[in-house]
């Protein structure tokens, strides 16, 4: 399993989406970790041309809806919108609907626990879903 994941936006604080990456590694997924700061397209062309299974995101600043429909377009436009999009960090719960609504899969605010992010992003293997992947 291949997972794109990174910090759009200028949100500098990585810490947990590190944390995440390194567990999902542990778990044996292969992650590509772009960065801070990347662009939503950035994001895209990354999962595209790494095949990737799952793109995950992780936001604290508070623009996490605008970001995720960003993305999302981005995925349209470039073909891929079959790829799960993940997104997690500081998600208050009254929109988490506003997210699913826009597509995201799953989200995993602060305190989830990193075991129940691990399984559910595992679970949600785009290439094994589509006769590929592991």
């Amino acid at each position: 399993m291949r997972v794109v994941l990174a910090k759009p936006g200028l949100d500098g604080h990585d810490r947990g989406v590190k944390v995440v990456a390194m567990a999902l590694r542990d778990a044996g997924a292969e992650v590509i970790y772009l960065g801070l700061r990347q662009t939503p397209g950035q994001i895209v062309a990354a999962a595209r041309a790494e095949d990737a299974d799952v793109i995950g995101i992780s936001v604290l600043s508070g623009v996490h809806i605008p970001l995720a429909r960003q993305i999302r377009e981005a995925q349209q436009a470039a073909g891929v919108d079959d790829i799960p999009l993940v997104v997690g960090g500081t998600i208050p719960a009254q929109d988490v609907p506003a997210l699913t609504g826009l597509g995201v899969r799953a989200v995993y605010g602060v305190g989830t626990p990193i075991a129940d992010v691990v399984a559910g992003v595992m679970a949600l293997n785009h290439g094994a879903l589509n006769g590929g992947g592991q």
